[in-house]
């Protein structure tokens, strides 16, 4: 009599396969990121020699032959992964990111691709900027591709600061350590996703985000999570509404965002300051960093903002666009505003 070799007797224990299954997954990922890190380093190593031996000191003409005819014969031996056009984004990568050790480091979250994608950015300080967000974030190539076309960098409050600034918060975000508000906030918030019509009520922006709480989430940046809308306080026998509550795990705090139609006017700081020492006093837990501010307003008075000192009140003032803007109209507006605030912030200093 044969032996039925589908009986629960020679069934495959659930767990083990399950495990089984899981530890191939794994090796296969692992498998993955090793590929990709080797190859993403040769790539670099390709690019120096070249650099080092090859364009480095000769006549631009007679440099670019010798890649011309390398570039013949490694393609005639590996494939067009080695033409000309690999040959030169290969020794642009060595000379966008020349310390191996930081570009090892990267290699390990980064694809091959997404330092494509990097490469065409002009400042050293951008580039940067999007690497490490990619290597905590682990964003997607198409997911960086948005990001650098939505303009984050120039958004964020760190591309207003001056350079040395820059590359030391840069420096520490390498390093591991806590994420700044500089790295997080920006200016302005693109909300072109809400769908708004031409006139609409403060109580309509509320809705539609909620609506679109997902959107506005990674709009508003990495780390953050929705707690509450229409927070009341209670403060004497007033009652007091902050529109909406969020915490940021990155920053660990709680972020209190104010929306307002209008313009910024210097009334909102003392409203938002009392939010504030409120959620300090009654809302923060232990181990949490003091509460931040956000007040999102249709247009900003960067005098009046300048002025009262708002971020010594750890309160951000930014525009909020319910329509996309055209990109060159939005990159003249953010490289104003970055060259604005670096002049406000070199006065500040030759004033004290």
């Amino acid at each position: 009599m044969s032996r039925d070799l589908t009986s629960s007797e020679n069934s495959v224990p659930e767990k083990l396969l399950k495990d089984i299954k899981s530890l191939i997954e794994e090796s296969r990922r692992n498998l993955t990121v090793t590929v990709n890190k080797t190859m993403t380093l040769l790539y670099w190593q390709i690019g120096k020699r070249i650099n080092d031996e090859v364009l480095q000191g000769k006549r631009a003409d007679y440099g670019m032959q010798i890649v011309a005819s390398l570039s013949r014969q490694l393609t005639e031996k590996f494939g067009k992964g080695f033409n000309r056009q690999s040959l030169n984004r290969m020794c642009l990568f060595n000379r966008h990111f020349p310390d191996f050790t930081i570009c090892s480091t990267l290699s390990s979250k980064l694809s091959w691709s997404h330092f494509v994608e990097l490469l065409p950015l002009k400042d050293q300080l951008q580039r940067e900027f999007y690497a490490e967000m990619c290597r905590m974030e682990r964003w997607s190539v198409r997911t960086l591709r948005d990001r650098i076309n939505s303009m984050l960098y120039e958004r964020t409050a760190l591309s207003k600061k001056p350079d040395e600034l820059i590359e030391q918060e840069l420096e520490n975000f390498r390093g591991e350590k806590d994420l700044t508000p500089n790295l997080v906030l920006k200016d302005p918030y693109i909300l072109d996703f809400l769908d708004l019509k031409d006139r609409y009520l403060e109580k309509d922006l509320e809705d539609a985000i909620l609506r679109e709480m997902e959107q506005f989430l990674l709009e508003m940046g990495v780390g953050f999570s929705f707690i509450a809308r229409q927070k009341r306080l209670q403060i004497d026998s007033d009652d007091f509404y902050i529109d909406l509550l969020l915490f940021n795990r990155k920053l660990k705090r709680l972020v209190a965002i104010d929306l307002k139609l209008g313009s910024f006017k210097a009334e909102y700081k003392g409203q938002m300051e009392l939010y504030l020492r409120w959620l300090d006093r009654h809302e923060k837990q232990e181990g949490e960093d003091s509460p931040l501010g956000i007040i999102l307003c249709a247009g900003k008075k960067e005098e009046q903002i300048e002025l009262l000192e708002l971020d010594q009140s750890g309160i951000h003032v930014a525009e909020y666009l319910t329509v996309l803007p055209d990109k060159e109209m939005l990159q003249q507006k953010l490289q104003e505003a970055i060259a604005k605030s670096r002049l406000r912030l070199e006065n500040r200093e030759d004033a004290s």
